[in-house]
């Protein structure tokens, strides 16, 4: 089975998802904010204000929303280079607005944490510290130089010297924190949508090969008939065709056909449309299809299956679930990917637990990362550089994530840890252990609330 490789989607795509549309209505809603206070502050608080300079670069907003919403179409997407400058734009026009308004002294100087924000949430690293960068410049210029406030007798507005080194100190730790704790936060947010994109994407494809199963069982259910009445028919020609045995021969020819697809129509399936046993397997059985696509790959894969605690009990059926085969899979390629030569899977089970441990002789789990295993792309800082010691894996983590989360929409619990750690494995050669636990009632198909129902024996009518 082909393995597919899932990667993020970057930065620079994600920032050419945003519409100019949504940019443009943003912008207006700024505007109509700018316009609104520079107009009512002289007249409620009588604050004199270089009225003309401020419509002046208020209208500069205005006709680049006007140019931008008339040449480029309403669902037109905006590519990084292009919300780069825009909220560049954004960012100079708030700092001169504010440049002709007192400075620090204006309490409108929290605003400038509205581009950078954007950016931290929109951007790529590069833009959003360029951003940053530009905010904390125009801060510091803006605490030395703007045009005072002055009140209509002529005194000067402004707040102690004190207050605007804090003001600006609080302004620089915003920038900072805001951008820092936005675009961590939003890249959580991306990289696990990605990974339950996979994850989804992993599950429907192991529900196809499932209904596949199911597909090629009821095929194999009604071409017996047909495949009957060519035997009978073709037998009837062999006796009919006795003084000619040029003809006699094709009947017969037809006659071993027909028999050789009946064999291998019952090794496909016979119990129907819908096949019970498509849905419940023995543990062996659903163990042994997970692991099988990397039997051949270089690495001794051996399986060992035993009870807790009656060594000589029956082996428990369990519910065929795509999640719990793929899930399993992905557990053994990682332990193939990183073995030397050899991978265990262990099976244990009471009358109330399953367990399946995967076991490999490599060098174990980074000891650091044992507590975030399972979390999606936990490489991406690190892909580039590829490891000597594990050349077939990316190190992304995507495979832990789908395993982790498709095994515990069935009901399972896992634990990661190393043999080293582990009492029992101290004294063999193991490293990474790990251990997918089931509640039995989860997952039995013989017993419990998802127990399979068993068809009635039929006897085969003989062709």
């Amino acid at each position: 089975m082909t393995q597919t490789t899932i990667r993020p989607i970057g930065e620079r795509k994600r920032a050419n998802w945003i519409r100019l549309r949504t940019m443009i209505l943003l912008r207006w809603v700024a505007i109509a904010g700018q316009f609104a206070a520079v107009t009512v502050t002289p007249q409620l608080f009588g604050i004199q204000l270089e009225l003309g300079l401020c419509y002046f670069v208020i209208g500069i907003s205005v006709i680049g929303n006007l140019v931008a919403g008339f040449v480029f179409p309403e669902n037109k997407r905006l590519s990084e280079r292009q919300n780069m400058a825009l909220v560049s734009f954004d960012l100079v026009q708030l700092s001169v607005l504010l440049f002709l308004t007192g400075g620090l002294n204006n309490p409108f100087t929290l605003l400038l944490l509205g581009p950078v924000t954007i950016s931290a949430t929109a951007l790529s690293l590069r833009s959003t510290l360029t951003l940053c960068a530009m905010a904390i410049v125009s801060v510091s210029v803006l605490a030395f130089f703007h045009l005072p406030l002055r009140t209509m007798e002529g005194a000067i507005l402004q707040i102690p010297q004190l207050f605007v080194f804090g003001q600006w100190i609080a302004l620089v730790i915003a920038v900072v924190f805001t951008s820092a704790y936005s675009r961590r936060v939003t890249s959580e947010i991306h990289l696990m949508s990605d990974a339950l994109a996979a994850t989804q994407m992993a599950l429907a494809r192991e529900q196809k090969l499932t209904d596949l199963g199911g597909v090629v069982a009821a095929a194999a259910h009604e071409l017996g008939t047909p495949l009957a009445t060519i035997k009978l028919a073709s037998a009837e020609l062999v006796d009919e065709l006795r003084n000619q045995p040029e003809l006699r021969e094709d009947a017969e020819l037809i006659v071993q056909q027909a028999d050789r697809c009946r064999d291998i129509l019952r090794d496909m399936g016979r119990a129907g449309k819908d096949d019970l046993h498509m849905r419940q397997a023995p543990l062996i059985t659903v163990v042994e299809s997970a692991a099988e696509p990397h039997m051949g790959r270089g690495k001794d894969v051996m399986i060992n299956f035993n009870s807790a605690d009656t060594p000589k009990g029956p082996q428990p059926a369990i519910l065929r679930m795509p999640e719990i085969i793929h899930g399993l899979r992905n557990l053994v390629q990682n332990a193939v990917d990183f073995a030397q030569s050899t991978v265990w899977i262990e099976t244990r089970w009471t009358d109330d637990i399953i367990i399946v441990r995967i076991l490999d002789d490599g060098n174990g789990f980074p000891p650091q990362l044992l507590g975030r295993l399972g979390d999606p792309f936990m490489g991406r800082r690190t892909r580039r550089k590829k490891d000597k010691t594990r050349p077939e894996y990316e190190g992304m983590g995507l495979g832990l994530f789908i395993a982790k989360t498709l095994l515990e929409r069935s009901g399972a619990t896992l634990s990661f840890a190393n043999g080293a750690d582990e009492a029992g494995y101290r004294s063999q050669d193991i490293g990474a252990v790990v251990e997918v636990r089931w509640p039995r009632n989860k997952i039995d198909a013989r017993t419990g609330e998802n127990a399979v129902a068993r068809g009635s024996n039929t006897r085969f009518a003989e062709v």
